[in-house]
């Protein structure tokens, strides 16, 4: 029957799960192939998006785990006891890498490019979402959208049209033949503030400030590239393969393991 893992029991020896004991050995390694799939799935997605504009690539923090008799208070961290043991590895969270990615000429004036702080504001059911892809469109009433049909804010939060020939001064400031708008660039408290929700979109927790014009920088024609480098994302995915294979590889040793030593038990 299927044995579902419920963590490292007393003496560091079994795991109880249900009514069926894991080996001690077995549960560190299933643990450490889990981490691996869950760092595998990262990456992936990184790769995924090695062509979207202002993609921010994610990190997978890998950890160490206490033995469940110190996660439970039963034993101290440390102590040199039998209880003192590793308790594999774990996923403890996930982290954006916020570095600028390179800025591309692409000829479009739609195209705008942040060179520096700052996120663009986007409507999306009432709410304020920040991003940095600037892969904009004009709708046939003047509106400027991103490529999923949200509005683009300006410094006030109202949505951005332009009318005939505009341009993109680089304080941000755009200007048409009905006027001049600014538009909107905004950043949240602390860049640990922001969630990513998919759609290449963050969520902030904090309230988002409007960035000072002497720190405005915006480049009209250009969008900032993906934060992902292919070599560098390939040689990690590499990385966990082998590490993932290896965890793989020691469950099956030590299932050979067991299997031969029931077999002479079963003989003697």
């Amino acid at each position: 029957m299927p044995v579902a893992i419920s963590g490292i029991g007393r003496r560091g020896a079994l795991i109880e799960a249900g009514e069926a004991p894991m080996p001690y050995g077995l549960y560190i390694s299933a643990e450490g192939a889990q981490a691996q799939v869950a760092r595998m799935e990262v990456i992936a997605n990184n790769l995924a998006n090695v062509d979207t504009p202002g993609f921010k690539r994610d990190l997978a923090l890998i950890q160490a785990r206490y033995a469940e008799a110190i996660e439970q208070g039963l034993e101290a961290p440390q102590s040199g006891s039998i209880d003192d043991v590793g308790g594999g590895v774990l996923v403890a969270e996930t982290l954006t890498d916020f570095s600028s990615g390179a800025l591309k000429n692409t000829g479009i004036p739609s195209d705008l490019a942040i060179d520096g702080d700052g996120f663009f504001a986007v409507e999306r059911d009432g709410e304020m979402l920040l991003t940095r892809a600037g892969n904009f469109q004009i709708s046939p009433t003047g509106e400027l959208l991103t490529q999923d049909g949200l509005s683009v804010l300006d410094d006030s939060g109202t949505p951005i049209v332009v009318s005939g020939t505009w341009r993109v001064g680089q304080d941000g400031q755009i200007s048409d033949e009905a006027g001049a708008t600014t538009l909107g660039l905004f950043r949240p408290e602390s860049l640990g503030d922001l969630v990513k929700i998919g759609e290449n979109l963050f969520r902030s927790l904090s309230d988002p400030q409007p960035v000072p014009p002497a720190q405005r920088r915006v480049v009209q024609n250009f969008l900032e590239g993906s934060g992902v480098q292919p070599t560098t994302e390939m040689m990690e995915l590499i990385a966990t393969q082998r590490a993932f294979e290896a965890n793989t590889q020691l469950i099956k040793n030590q299932d050979d393991m067991l299997d031969s030593l029931i077999s002479r038990l079963l003989k003697g």
